[in-house]
């Protein structure tokens, strides 16, 4: 009876060391488990917002083109895109800065051409808005300006590169900027963007056509008649602030 007991102990020992092994195994696959399942969470956050991020700031929206600069006429462009990133512009660049009311296509495509980004917005964008492209547009050769009829809110513009926008606050707007400004497809790169006209379109619109020389007038270079208009060199400026050889020949009027 002594043999039975001790047989029978040995045999619930047993039982319960392997009961303590399977719950053991239990603990650690479920402790693992968790683990295992902790870390996918975390990969799949970071890869959430590494995709969303990409997606924030990518510029694979940039619609480009491939216009050639030193295209100058003095007379109005009918442009292919809206707001225009390149192609014929007027003999005088835009001033960079901040202007309140819209400005000349032709003279934006000039300072472009010069390495300016220009941003442009609807009349009616947010004030808040408004005051984020101010910031943005306080830097060197950025022309920031409203302009009816634009088909999103915000568009920025370089030399053959154009990116539209919903907000402003869209972090791929600063990302246009740095990578676009002076950027490798800037046809004159260095040269001014100041020193030219700082008019808006309705204080000096572009005229459509080139004013005309009265063919009754003398051939003397000096007798120009009022509201003739002289054609400016075809060169653009160096690569200073000084006044540009592009602009208008001083002995000019400008035509009404």
């Amino acid at each position: 009876m002594t043999k039975e007991k001790a047989q029978a102990r040995r045999e619930h020992l047993t039982r319960m060391r392997e009961e303590q092994k399977r719950k053991e195994r239990r603990a650690a696959f479920l402790m693992w488990g968790a683990g295992g399942a902790v870390v996918v969470l975390l990969v799949a956050v970071v890869a959430y917002y590494l995709v969303n991020e990409r997606a924030a700031t990518s510029l694979d929206n940039v619609a480009t083109a491939k216009y050639t600069g030193s295209q100058h006429t003095p007379t109005k462009v009918t442009y292919k895109e809206n707001p225009p990133m390149g192609g014929e512009h007027n003999p005088a660049w835009q001033n960079c800065g901040i202007y309140d009311q819209p400005i000349n296509n032709e003279n934006a495509v000039h300072s472009m051409e010069h390495g300016a980004v220009w941003i442009t917005y609807q009349p009616d964008l947010p004030k808040a808005e408004l005051d984020t492209l101010r910031e943005l547009a306080s830097k060197e050769y950025m022309l920031l300006s409203p302009y009816p009829g634009l088909p999103s809110k915000v568009v920025a513009s370089s030399w053959n590169n154009q990116l539209k926008l919903d907000s402003a606050s869209d972090g791929r707007l600063a990302r246009f900027i740095t990578k676009y400004k002076n950027g490798p497809d800037t046809p004159e790169l260095g040269a001014s963007c100041s020193g030219g006209v700082g008019s808006t379109t309705a204080e000096a619109p572009i005229p459509a056509t080139a004013p005309s020389q009265d063919p009754s007038a003398a051939p003397d270079a000096s007798a120009h008649p009022e509201g003739d208009h002289t054609d400016p060199p075809a060169t653009d400026a160096p690569a200073t602030d000084a006044p540009a050889t592009d602009a208008p020949a001083p002995s000019a009027t400008p035509a009404p």
